[in-house]
């Protein structure tokens, strides 16, 4: 097998995704959660998974000369974390990401696939 690699991005992590939950129910996630990263570590599927912080900064216009600091109304949306796997292709990617037990919860997960050919021709190179 040719391992491809591709990004679980998740969306909607916040605080407020969670506060319904009993310290007990929180706690469970997390061990659901751990379990499913460690399992996939184990079986060399995951690379690299890390938690991103709320705050955020957005560099924007000609030489940066826009920079607005976060967290925004929309923060739902934003990347709240990562999870780099080598897998065998979008399908085996996908049921994955399927089984995040974040999932019952409101968590959504983006797959893309990591590509060394940019759009614009800009040079990438993979770790």
């Amino acid at each position: 097998m040719n391992a491809q690699p591709y990004m679980l991005l998740f969306r909607n992590t916040g605080p407020e995704t969670h506060q319904h939950l009993s310290p007990e129910q929180r706690q469970q996630l997390v061990h659901h959660w751990n379990a499913w990263f460690e399992g996939l570590v184990a079986q060399g599927k995951a690379v690299e998974g890390q938690p991103l912080e709320i705050e955020t900064r957005i560099v924007s216009g000609h030489g940066g000369s826009r920079v607005v600091d976060g967290p925004f109304p929309e923060a739902k949306e934003a990347i709240g974390g990562y999870v780099k796997l080598l897998v065998s292709g979008m399908d085996e990617a996908t049921e994955i990401a399927k089984r995040h037990p974040g999932l019952a919860y409101g968590l959504m997960v983006e797959v893309r696939a990591l590509t060394p050919h940019c759009h614009l021709g800009v040079t990438t190179k993979q770790a």
